[in-house]
């Protein structure tokens, strides 16, 4: 083979992933690509030619990584190699072979519980950063959407009003506000505003607010509630679903406000905080 041919192949890998990277969420877009690029630089052959031992001995390499690191970086691989093959870019899937390392589910330490998250709000006093807090739990929102919403993605209704959300894979989907959280909303709105203008703001400038801003903000309201852990703008979207499920919201319902492809996703709220155990038959 040629150095012609060498650089073509090259260039159709790369221009595979680019096409694969953009199917995710921005935000965990430049996670993947990287994972994946550290394949590629481990086997050293191009995705035609990797083979199900290339992705045993790379996770073999992998040893000394936590087990979710692990599994993420397997998963990127064989999320790719799935994609190659159903473009057509590749003959088989070589990575459905492969099982990708378990994880132990800490959600259930992850949920919030509702009086945290109305201290977390309570003692929060800057209006924007209490707006958006609240906005979050109260429409299950992840952090890329929440600093995305614009002027024009509110809409007023009879009771309240309603926000419309592009998430992940540009899906959109509409959730409704209730009147006292569109009331403070509409607190932070200027007397004359533009409707490409987002609602939360950068204090630096008339840009949104950074995505790293809102995790430090999130993080110094768990801090002021005395809430231990890493707590991310996450936690208040697993918040979310547990408090609605657990207040007899239908599960189809929260799984579309939430924006989850598969309602296997959203019952595993039903599970981390389930509402009867065989455990409460037994008299010891």
């Amino acid at each position: 083979m040629n150095n012609t041919q060498l650089i073509t192949i090259a260039n159709d890998d790369l221009r595979l992933i680019d096409m694969w990277a953009r199917e995710h969420a921005k935000n965990t877009e430049r996670y993947y690509r990287t994972d994946v690029q550290e394949f590629i630089a481990f086997t050293q052959k191009t995705i035609r030619e990797v083979t199900l031992p290339d992705i045993q001995e790379y996770e073999d390499s992998l040893m000394g990584l936590k087990q979710g690191s692990k599994a993420r970086k397997i998963n990127s691989v064989k999320s790719l190699l799935t994609f190659a093959y159903e473009t057509g870019y590749t003959q088989f899937n070589v990575g459905k072979a492969h099982k990708a390392p378990k994880v132990r589910s800490e959600l259930a330490q992850r949920i919030l519980t509702e009086e945290q998250v109305i201290i977390m709000i309570a003692r929060t006093e800057k209006p924007r950063d209490h707006a958006m807090l609240r906005l979050m739990h109260h429409c299950g929102l992840r952090v890329s959407e929440v600093v995305s919403i614009q002027w024009r993605d509110l809409v007023e209704r009879h009771e309240g009003g309603q926000v419309t959300i592009c998430g992940k894979g540009e899906k959109v989907r509409n959730i409704l506000i209730a009147q006292d959280m569109w009331n403070e909303l509409m607190r932070l709105r200027p007397l004359e505003y533009d409707d490409d203008e987002y609602v939360f703001q950068s204090r630096k400038g008339h840009g949104r607010i950074d995505e790293s801003q809102v995790n430090r903000i999130v993080s110094d309201a768990a801090e002021r509630a005395g809430i231990k852990g890493n707590v991310s703008p996450h936690w208040l979207r697993h918040a979310h679903a547990s408090h609605s499920l657990d207040r007899g919201a239908n599960i189809n319902l929260v799984r579309d406000t939430l924006g989850h492809a598969s309602l296997a996703t959203t019952g595993k709220y039903t599970h981390v905080r389930p509402n009867a155990s065989s455990s409460q038959f037994l008299p010891l």
